[in-house]
């Protein structure tokens, strides 16, 4: 997870937002996630793990968790200066 050495990809950056209805720590980091993709040009995605198994299986005691470009970033809570320079902005 951290430390990591795979090559960013060409083009727009992905972040996915995984949380769930009801979490004020998935609301705090909606806000950040939004604030961070609107300043680097970073699209985001948000996706719900009571609408999906292998998500809720996978990340149920972690929420809200983010991924950039499908690996994961960090959990429970978005520092907006980390995620800004893992974005490169």
């Amino acid at each position: 997870m951290f430390g990591r050495t795979k090559k960013k990809a060409a083009g727009p950056r992905t972040v996915t937002l995984i949380g769930k209805p009801g979490c004020h720590l998935c609301d705090d980091a909606r806000e950040v996630v939004r604030a961070v993709c609107a300043e680097t040009g970073a699209v985001w995605e948000e996706r719900d793990i009571t609408r999906d198994e292998e998500l809720h299986r996978a990340y149920w005691e972690q929420i809200p968790v983010v991924l950039v470009d499908g690996e994961q970033h960090t959990f429970w809570k978005v520092d907006a200066a980390r995620l800004r320079r893992e974005l490169g902005g």
